[in-house]
């Protein structure tokens, strides 16, 4: 009798000593038949292959065998440097918001500009960061929404859009990134879907795009002089057309043509 207690005291030390393995519960949402039970170790195994992390090339350093690329080592992606190939990559920001849109000028490489939002809002605000200090300023108002911000050729001014004047209508601004208060409003726009997509290569002229719908859009120049713009697209037809950005539309620099 002795020994069948020491036995049972035995078997209940197993049963808290080593719990059971839990298994994978489904939502209360989601009705689950015929599906056997899934061990939360076997989840565990397989969540190595869904937590995985890409590396995107942002941008050329336009002067050296540089590099800014953009990665996710914490919970958000940050921008990093790689300075040779095959070397290691020198984490710039470090933000609890994901940060994107890491781009160079096209003749200095002592700054970048980048885009950021805070807490997933999509209300981004463009920043200069300068490589020699580390220093990051902001370059927009902090409360509206600004996208698409592109280089013009000389280096020293970029177009974005913004909603800034209306909260809805996005507008076309124009700036020096070492120069804030140069920050200006280019063209007046009506609608949320325009935004800057190149300059020409002289800086006269901004390539914009309008649009409308998934399957409507239209391509506009602006004169980076006066906002005066100028559709070189079909409008009003039957049939419509969208200008899918899935390949980058641009301005050549060779002969000034929309490519």
């Amino acid at each position: 009798m002795k020994r069948v207690g020491q036995l049972a005291a035995f078997l209940l030390l197993c049963v808290f000593a080593f719990p059971q393995i839990a298994d994978v519960v489904p939502a209360d949402n989601l009705v689950v038949e015929g599906v056997p039970k899934i061990p939360s170790t076997l989840a565990e195994q397989v969540d190595r292959y869904n937590n995985y992390r890409g590396t995107t090339i942002d941008s050329w350093d336009p002067l050296k065998r540089e590099m800014l690329i953009s990665t996710r080592f914490g919970d958000t992606t940050q921008i990093h440097r790689v300075t040779m190939p095959g070397g290691a990559r020198t984490q710039l920001t470090f933000y609890p918001d994901r940060v994107s849109l890491a781009q160079f000028s096209h003749t200095k490489n002592d700054s970048f500009i980048f885009s950021k939002d805070v807490g997933g809002g999509e209300f981004f605000q463009i920043y200069r960061y300068d490589l020699a200090t580390s220093d990051v300023t902001l370059l927009t108002d902090g409360k509206s929404r600004n996208t698409d911000p592109v280089w013009s050729y000389a280096g020293d001014k970029i177009a974005y859009g913004s909603t800034r004047r209306t909260g809805d209508d996005v507008d076309l601004w124009e700036m020096d990134p070492a120069n804030p208060k140069s920050d200006h409003m280019l063209a007046q726009l009506q609608g949320g879907g325009w935004g800057a997509l190149d300059w020409s290569p002289d800086g006269q002229k901004i390539l914009a795009q309008e649009e409308i719908s998934a399957n409507e859009s239209y391509l506009w120049l602006v004169d980076s002089s006066t906002g005066e713009k100028t559709l070189i697209t079909p409008k009003g037809g039957n049939e419509k057309i969208a200008y899918s950005s899935a390949w980058p539309i641009s301005i050549s620099p060779a002969n000034n043509t929309v490519i």
